[in-house]
């Protein structure tokens, strides 16, 4: 879990880096092909919600991303009421740790999005964990607003699957989203206000560098903070 104590390998390169990934990340990058169904280029404000494994990386990557005016973490799969996180990290609320995008479909197409979030933000293999991170929290799922979003996600899933870019196949679930929660105000811009922390060095400061390195014409080098934003719900 990451509250644990990690290993001196994950803490010494903690000490030795600012903004620099690790020489041995927690886990690598996957190119893949951009969707072959996709969404137009619309106008006003969308919003995209994922969970991947621990919301620090996966909001950390997209608030790197252009066309993203706000990438808020927090739980999305069950009830207000259990929208806390130390209720949420029991691993029995039906909640996952999310990440809610708003963004620019002008800029940056939902397809596209789904394309950073399978290569770079986490590994959509791994079946109710991340990395150290274990428990239904911490699974891989898209929750969808819309019908075009839910055929996009479902047919990108297919044709990952087919290509077999992924050793084994995608646990992706894809389901409508009922509800969103933002997390506690700690949790939120956590990679940028923290770095240096062991657990960020080792498991998150990758992915913005694989983002950087693989979505060059999507990547921007100031992040799109919470703090910052103007973006509106």
């Amino acid at each position: 879990m990451r509250r644990s104590v990690l290993s001196l390998l994950a803490a010494t390169a903690a000490l030795s880096l600012g903004f620099a990934a690790p020489a041995l990340a927690a886990e690598d990058a996957v190119v893949i092909p951009a969707p072959a169904v996709d969404a137009a280029p619309a106008s006003g404000i969308q919003t995209a919600v994922v969970a991947g494994g621990c919301f620090w990386g996966v909001q950390g990557v997209f608030q790197h991303t252009a066309g993203v005016v706000n990438a808020v973490s927090g739980y999305a799969g069950g009830t207000k009421a259990t929208a806390d996180y130390q209720t949420v990290s029991t691993g029995r609320t039906g909640h996952a740790e999310s990440v809610e995008i708003k963004f620019d479909p002008k800029k940056i197409s939902y397809g596209k999005i789904l394309q950073i979030y399978f290569s770079v933000a986490h590994d959509p293999t791994q079946l109710n964990r991340q990395g150290p991170d274990t428990g239904t929290q911490y699974r891989s799922a898209i929750f969808t607003t819309s019908d075009e979003q839910k055929k996009i996600a479902e047919a990108y899933i297919a044709q990952l699957d087919a290509a077999k870019v992924f050793s084994r196949p995608i646990v992706t679930k894809v389901g409508t989203l009922d509800a969103f929660y933002p997390a506690e105000a700690y949790h939120q811009d956590y990679l940028t206000l923290h770095p240096n922390q062991p657990y960020i060095a080792y498991n998150d400061i990758p992915k913005v560098e694989n983002l950087k390195k693989l979505f060059a014409d999507n990547y921007i080098e100031k992040p799109t903070l919470v703090s910052a934003s103007k973006a509106t719900n």
